[in-house]
């Protein structure tokens, strides 16, 4: 009897674990769309427009953290390490994206079209804690703390958007937003220290190449996320591409929606056993939800599009569907990225590069006389991903067994 009470409430922890990074998840993203609302309408479009491309520079630039949690989280999954060893890692990491966002600050005035380098400046301070935060992550996350992660991630929601929203109600611009965002990280990574164990960083040895090789698949999965948006943007007139930026958040809210089922598995690929049995369960609950946000997008159709857009949008005929399949597809990708990643399988990296340039070519120089032609080459770049993935698992078992 006692081993049923176990059992079950082992399934109840990993529910509510479930529940609240899900939770904490659907609120950071809450928060991203709560400042862009809150900055269109208080800063002028030339300003806004400013602002919203530093931060998508932000996105792309805590890629590296990106890459550090889900290295730090297998090493701690495989055998509990000693924290202050692996906060040297994370220093060391977490100095040298700044140092390279320094140095890039005035590239970044050039290509964003800057009236000064102080927000580009303020981006690159701001990358140095968010890449740390990336550690902290981690170590909760490997160690199975999901309480303690969910947390985390909450206040990193409230810090970073919270301090934006300040600084931009304070200093009416977009320097006032970075200058919150900066202060509010910091603010962030003191709690994740504390949350952590409060250990000191002691010296270890530096693993470049893991790093390096899971920061640059992560970075090939959120360009997969954004790109056929940006390729939108290049390809299509104006009005069609506005309709695209709808169609593209249908996109993200398929890719996000199973986020905590990612979060959740990723300590388990660590051991070789728990991944070949945790994998294709793994894939069913993201398919599952995915089929929710697919079949509202069959039913409602263009529809869907006014209703998220406003009725400025209601006379449009684009299909919904194929953003909500592309969003599942890479989805379903991200699950075996870890897989492989687990398994130290390095050909999973060329796989993503590569479906990058094809998506590129495609859209570029051929498939881009719509925005259903457009989207239609995203959903089966991701959906071809998604089985090449599943064959170098599946090869992979073949040659576990044999």
């Amino acid at each position: 009897m006692s081993v049923d009470v176990e059992v079950d409430q082992a399934r109840t922890d990993k529910r509510v674990a479930a529940i609240l990074v899900s939770l904490a998840l659907a609120a950071n993203n809450a928060g991203a769309y709560a400042l862009s609302i809150v900055a269109a309408r208080l800063l002028a479009p030339s300003a806004f427009g400013e602002l919203s491309s530093l931060l998508a520079v932000l996105v792309i630039g805590v890629v590296p953290a990106m890459g550090l949690q889900t290295v730090v989280a297998l090493r701690v999954a495989r055998k509990p390490q000693d924290t202050g060893t692996l906060l040297a890692l994370g220093l060391t990491t977490s100095a040298i994206v700044a140092a390279i966002g320094l140095i890039l600050a005035p590239v970044l005035v050039f290509v964003l079209h800057l009236d000064s380098v102080v927000p580009a400046l303020l981006l690159a301070v701001t990358l140095g804690p968010l890449t740390l935060l990336g550690l902290f992550h981690g170590l909760l996350q490997g160690s199975g703390r999901f309480a303690r992660l969910a947390g985390l991630m909450a206040l990193e929601g409230a810090g970073k958007v919270g301090g934006s929203l300040i600084g931009l109600v304070i200093g009416g611009n977009a320097t006032g937003a970075l200058a919150g965002t900066a202060i509010g990280s910091y603010l962030v990574i003191f709690c994740g220290w504390l949350l952590c164990g409060r250990q000191r960083p002691r010296k270890a040895g530096w693993h470049a190449g893991d790093v390096l090789h899971a920061a640059q698949a992560m970075l090939a999965l959120v360009l997969l996320v954004n790109l056929d948006l940006v390729l939108a943007r290049h390809t299509l007139p104006a009005s069609e591409a506005g309709e695209y930026a709808l169609g593209a958040i249908v996109t993200k809210i398929a890719y996000w929606l199973p986020q905590a089922v990612g979060v959740l598995v990723l300590p388990r690929f660590a051991n070789g056993d728990d991944r070949r049995r945790i994998l294709p369960a793994a894939l069913a609950v993201c398919a599952a939800l995915d089929a929710l946000v697919l079949l509202v997008s069959l039913v409602a159709g263009p529809r869907l599009l006014s209703f998220i857009g406003g009725p400025g949008y209601a006379a449009s005929t684009m299909p919904v569907w194929p953003f909500a399949l592309a969003g599942s597809m890479l989805a379903l990708v991200q699950i075996l990225l870890f897989s492989r990643l687990a398994a130290g399988d390095r050909r999973v990296t060329v796989l993503m590069w590569a479906t990058v340039l094809v998506e590129t070519v495609l859209v570029t120089t051929w498939l881009h006389s719509s925005a259903t032609q457009v989207v239609t080459v995203a959903a089966c770049c991701a959906g071809a991903l998604a089985l090449s993935g599943a064959v170098l698992e599946w090869r992979s078992r073949r040659s576990a067994d044999s």
